[in-house]
């Protein structure tokens, strides 16, 4: 090449793209986040009281955090200092009373909001915004809210209906029935995802989420479902009073029930995040995405658990 030429130097070759994460290996960042939280989770619920109820605030904020993410990708407007702030004072207000103050608590919080949009000058996603915000409050807040009272059954048992009823319930069976449909819940999916992964072939829901079969559902019951009766089976072996007042005959269809409603969960949040057009709520939980990633199907069976029970000693103290 003479002198005279210009140099033309040539692109730089291009950089392999990043491989995603196998499978196995997401598998494995599962594992070792689950083996992270669950012995925190059930020392929490073990402890009761502040424990549990800080767990759930920071999990509300955590939750409510991704879930306005969510929404504000898809060009809505939360009130991000409000509805952060209305999520965490629902499992407080629910600690010191119980679920129906959580429900007036609610109704505020809806005035308050709607009247604070009015006094905002851009009214333009006016609908999205309260829409929005009330949503990740109701959807996160209260629902996880259920958790603390779940935790406290015999002090809301004997609250309501007196001391009879609540004897069926030792002070802190509440603890058992937390376990339980927390068991119930993590062995739903984790039946769903083997089960999903080795016979899956007939879609559950592909306009949803593509990746979840019948097959798997039905792994993810059968499996929630025993798993659910193993936590029964240890809690009568080590804590017999603690489960006494749920015998087998009760635990295993209130563990299909369970199974089959964090199903539900898990679908409602593939939803947001379909229409959201993204994988996860997060990344703040290694091999298993967001907070919300983690907790969808539990925000539909704790409360399912708590309301089952409570129309089940209604029942019980009436008949006695």
């Amino acid at each position: 090449m003479s002198q005279s030429e210009p140099f033309h130097p040539r692109p730089p070759s291009p950089t392999p793209a990043e491989k995603a994460p196998s499978r196995h290996t997401d598998l494995v960042r599962r594992m070792l986040t689950a083996a992270v939280l669950i012995p925190y989770i059930l020392y929490a619920v073990a402890q009761g009281g502040l424990w549990v109820l800080g767990t759930v605030v920071v999990i509300v904020l955590l939750g409510i955090r991704e879930f306005y993410q969510l929404i504000a990708a898809k060009g809505a407007n939360p009130i991000w200092g409000f509805g952060l702030s209305a999520g965490a004072a629902l499992p407080v207000v629910t600690y010191f009373g119980n679920e129906y103050h959580a429900t007036i608590l609610m109704t505020a919080a809806l005035l308050a909001l709607m009247v604070a949009q009015v006094g905002k000058a851009q009214i333009s996603e006016a609908l999205a915004s309260i829409s929005g915000t009330f949503f990740g409050v109701f959807y996160v807040g209260w629902l996880l809210s259920h958790a603390v009272v779940l935790r406290n059954f015999h002090d809301v048992v004997n609250s309501k209906w007196g001391a009879a009823a609540a004897a069926t319930y030792p002070p802190d069976s509440g603890a058992f029935l937390l376990v339980f449909v927390l068991t119930a819940v993590v062995g739903s999916d984790a039946g769903a995802y083997f089960a999903g992964r080795a016979w899956g072939k007939h879609k559950l829901a592909p306009t949803i989420s593509p990746g979840k079969t019948v097959e798997g559902a039905l792994g993810g019951i059968a499996f929630g479902m025993l798993c659910a009766l193993a936590c029964k089976a240890v809690f009568d072996l080590m804590w017999p009073a603690l489960s006494e007042p749920i015998p087998y005959l009760l635990a295993a269809p209130i563990a299909v029930v369970l199974a089959t409603v964090a199903i539900c969960g898990d679908l409602v949040e593939s939803l947001l995040k379909r229409d959201a057009q993204t994988k996860d709520a997060g990344s703040l939980l290694p091999g298993m995405g967001g907070i919300l990633d983690r907790v969808d199907s539990a925000l539909l069976a704790i409360p399912v658990m708590y309301y089952g029970l409570l129309g089940l000693t209604y029942l019980r103290a009436g008949l006695t």
